[in-house]
């Protein structure tokens, strides 16, 4: 007799794919689609259709109950179980590299959120929004965090983007300051050379803002170098996020004072989730996920009462 896995080689199990595909889409519990509107949606047979649901029910992968004539309703679903019939792969994120305890919530936090919502999540670490929304656009990630400002900015340039989360105030940093080589240093003049990352959405434009009347020289920078750009004196200052782990002990600073940088603090403080608009099964996915769930945790590891997991 064949194994329960090797009857997705067979008719039913094909169809199975395809409505293991919609069931995930759907909430816990709803009534699913009924088994005419599967037969006309995927062009298969009606005993087909029926054969289908049953095999998914004998795998385990879904549990429904028949309430007459108020249709059938999914009551439980194990989402891994659908995802791997489906031939769908966990659920993968581009967030910055998680040198601070805020990203490390962050990512905990988008993790844990995903599994408790019964989906596999993973992340990859890549420096820069831009790099990262350019993943999210070349499908290379389902989705990316950012700041709500460089989302925003993002978003009014490619109709490609949509933001399906944001998670309120100082959820992507506490704030920005600018950070010196010399201990003599109390703000930004004319004549210093300043680092700038041209991928970092946010850091370029603070720095921008920052720099607005001044004759400084901006040296491009890998973030991930700044600091120790800045030790080495080969720029004299940087703006940075005050997050970063030993940096306030390390670099004298002070906090950003152009108006511009000022306005935009909280979008540039707020994490978003971007994803590219046509991908309904990612937006579904959020769509389950409470954003408090997500700040919670992340509140949690920041404050060290939960060790990061990512």
């Amino acid at each position: 007799m064949a194994g329960k896995h090797e009857k997705l080689y067979s008719k039913n199990g094909l169809a199975a794919k395809h409505i293991a595909e919609a069931l995930l889409k759907l909430e816990v519990p709803s009534r699913i689609p009924r088994v005419s509107d599967f037969v006309e949606d995927l062009s298969l047979g009606r005993g087909t259709v029926q054969g289908a649901l049953k095999l998914l029910q004998e795998m385990g992968a879904i549990t429904l109950e028949t309430k007459g004539y108020q249709g059938t309703y999914l009551i439980r679903r194990d989402a891994d179980m659908l995802m791997d019939i489906a031939g769908i792969g966990p659920i993968i994120g581009a967030m910055p590299l998680p040198y601070s305890k805020k990203y490390e919530g962050l990512a905990t936090g988008v993790l844990k959120a995903l599994d408790q919502s019964g989906y596999r999540g993973n992340l990859a670490f890549m420096r820069g929004a831009n790099h990262r929304l350019q993943a999210v656009l070349a499908n290379r990630y389902d989705f990316a965090i950012v700041s709500k400002m460089a989302a925003e900015k993002a978003c009014a340039q490619s109709d490609n983007l949509e933001i399906v989360m944001s998670l309120g105030e100082k959820t992507y940093v506490t704030s920005h300051r600018v950070f010196f080589a010399s201990p003599e240093e109390k703000e930004l003049r004319s004549g210093m050379k300043v680092g700038i990352d041209y991928s970092s959405m946010d850091q370029a434009i603070i720095t921008e803002y920052e720099c607005q009347g001044l004759d400084v020289e901006l040296k491009d920078v890998n973030y991930m170098q700044m600091f120790k750009m800045l030790k080495s004196k080969k720029i004299d200052a940087a703006v940075w996020n005050s997050d970063e782990n030993l940096s306030f002990d390390l670099y004298p600073s002070v906090p950003v004072k152009a108006q511009a940088s000022i306005k935009h603090s909280k979008k540039v403080s707020e994490a978003s989730i971007v994803i590219e608009s046509s991908r309904e099964d990612i937006k579904s996915i959020f769509g389950k996920i409470p954003s408090q769930l997500i700040c919670d945790i992340q509140k949690k590891v920041e404050n060290e009462d939960m060790f990061p997991q990512y």
